[in-house]
């Protein structure tokens, strides 16, 4: 059986089909395969309130084509989730109906509480130590999502409109940083020995960058001291010497300016990067609520 997500997102559009081992208790995927395309909605979304016409043409035409990829490999299930430059564009629901008629794909504007539950639902914590304290981190292009388990039970759960797209075209707000400072004060901090979990495109490739040890965690120090080298190349350099895709080069220093904050103000010395997305978390809810 094979089951498929799709990820619109700030930055990029990711389709994941993925086959499941059924005869494993619980049900467990393998990825198959993954494309990423880079529409980039948020520099609309968060600038102008709403997607542009071209943007949609593209948008609709991405999905028709993930629609026919699905029926050429037999997906039998699928969840398309729109996050948060769809959440804020004003011409959002409109897209759906776009989406639906000419894609052939039902899309739904996810709310941040419940993008941070499908992230999560990966719960790669487990493979960890569970009496320890997690804090999981997702930075996309329109958000954050941060989740904090301790004693493998959720603690809390908030999404901030903080994310790499919003930094580069200047929408993030003061006060977005300082109600995020302030959820990790009175519902992390108190609590000791604090590990990250950091999911999204951008902490895969900082991890990469670090070369650290698959499975083992990366520190801050060493993220601090990637996110200084990175910084002092400029964006060309970042592609022609550092080999970045261009859609990467830009996003990866706010991408890295978040991690390390949220760290710093939750006392988070190292990460855990398990190389999981949103695709993953979609594919895992899928399977929670198909086989019950």
């Amino acid at each position: 059986m094979r089951y498929a997500a799709i990820d619109i997102g700030s930055n990029a559009i990711r389709l994941l089909i993925a086959d499941l081992s059924e005869n494993s208790e619980p049900v467990t995927f393998k990825k198959n395969t993954l494309l990423r395309v880079p529409l980039r909605l948020g520099d609309d979304a968060f600038i102008q309130k709403k997607i542009s016409e071209k943007k949609i043409n593209d948008l609709v035409k991405t999905m028709h084509s993930f629609r026919l990829l699905m029926d050429v490999y037999g997906v039998s299930a699928y969840l398309a989730c729109a996050t948060s430059a769809m959440r804020e564009s004003e011409n959002g629901p409109e897209i759906v109906k776009q989406v639906k008629e000419q894609g052939g794909i039902d899309l739904e504007i996810v709310g941040g509480q419940r993008e941070a539950k499908i992230i999560y639902a990966s719960h790669f914590e487990e493979k960890l130590d569970r009496k320890k304290n997690y804090l999981y981190i997702d930075v996309g292009g329109g958000s954050t999502e941060l989740s904090f388990f301790s004693d493998g039970v959720l603690v809390a759960s908030q999404s901030f409109n903080i994310g790499t797209i919003r930094m580069l075209d200047n929408q993030d707000k003061a006060e977005t940083w300082k109600e995020m400072e302030r959820f990790i004060q009175s519902k992390v901090k108190s609590h000791k020995n604090i590990t990250g979990i950091g999911t999204g495109g951008n902490i895969n490739k900082l991890f990469r960058l670090s070369e650290e040890k698959e499975g083992k965690p990366m520190s801050l120090s060493k993220l601090k001291s990637l996110y200084n080298h990175l910084n002092s190349y400029s964006m060309k350099d970042r592609i022609q010497v550092l080999g970045l895709n261009q859609d990467r080069a830009d996003v990866i220093i706010p991408a890295a300016q978040i991690f390390i904050t949220v760290m710093k103000w939750a006392g988070v010395a190292n990460i855990y990067v398990p190389k999981v997305g949103m695709v993953d978390g979609i594919i895992q809810t899928l399977i929670e609520e198909n086989f019950k």
